[in-house]
């Protein structure tokens, strides 16, 4: 956590460690099956307490993401052989408009949301990853592959089948895994289905402080955290 950042300690004993808003943090997935982390985020924390970790991801922010180790983007190589071949992190700026990120504790997704130019919200996208483990610098999970699109008219529909049959077939999940991401994704359908948080919380209109800077990826993004907490 950069100097000059607060953060609030509630629950019992002060064991519970919420960012304030303004904070910058680091939002990483680790590599499947592995325990190098290959994707760096750099966030602005907007909101974080007991219900929901909520954090903004600016427009030109520097990131790490694999790609493959001659370079080729990850999602240009076939399918058959995006898992297998050999990967190395690389930098990058996040391209297009900001990304706005939900998570409450303990859930095994979070929900994205995409605006176009000018602020024209786009769609809510539904991340099925591990739960958020949160540690003194930001937070960490694993992508299960499986995604899914909500859009403003309450429809959605499945994302990444493909990639998530594939992850199984090159071994990168096993069938008990497999099976818990989909009955997460049958949870998530049943929230969206309902209309309930975040969908109906009208996030949609939310806009970042235009005070924050956008925050800058540090040297150790990849460090191992000191204490891991859920």
């Amino acid at each position: 956590m950069a100097e000059g950042e607060v953060m609030r300690r509630v629950g019992t004993g002060g064991s519970t460690a919420f960012w304030a808003p303004g904070s910058q943090i680091l939002w990483r997935y680790r590599e499947n099956g592995g325990k190098r982390f290959h994707i760096a985020r750099p966030v602005t924390v907007a909101r974080d307490d007991e219900e929901v970790l909520a954090v903004w991801m600016a427009p030109g922010t520097e990131c790490m993401r694999p790609v493959l180790a001659d370079g080729t983007p990850v999602h240009v190589e076939p399918l058959e052989s995006r898992y297998t071949k050999p990967r190395v992190a690389r930098s990058g700026r996040w391209l297009g408009t900001g990304v706005l990120k939900l998570a409450r504790p303990g859930e095994p997704w979070s929900v994205w949301l995409f605006w176009e130019p000018g602020w024209e919200f786009k769609n809510w996208y539904v991340n099925l990853e591990e739960p958020l483990a949160r540690w003194e610098g930001g937070v960490d999970s694993e992508d299960h592959f499986l995604d899914i699109s909500v859009h403003p008219d309450r429809s959605w529909h499945w994302r990444d089948e493909d990639e998530f049959a594939q992850a199984q077939r090159d071994g990168l999940m096993d069938a008990d895994l497999a099976e818990r991401v989909r009955a997460a994704g049958r949870d998530a359908v049943e929230v969206i289905r309902a209309w309930g948080a975040p969908y109906s919380q009208g996030w949609q209109h939310w806009r970042p402080d235009p005070s924050w800077a956008v925050p800058l990826l540090p040297e150790d993004w990849d460090r191992t955290p000191a204490h891991v907490s859920s």
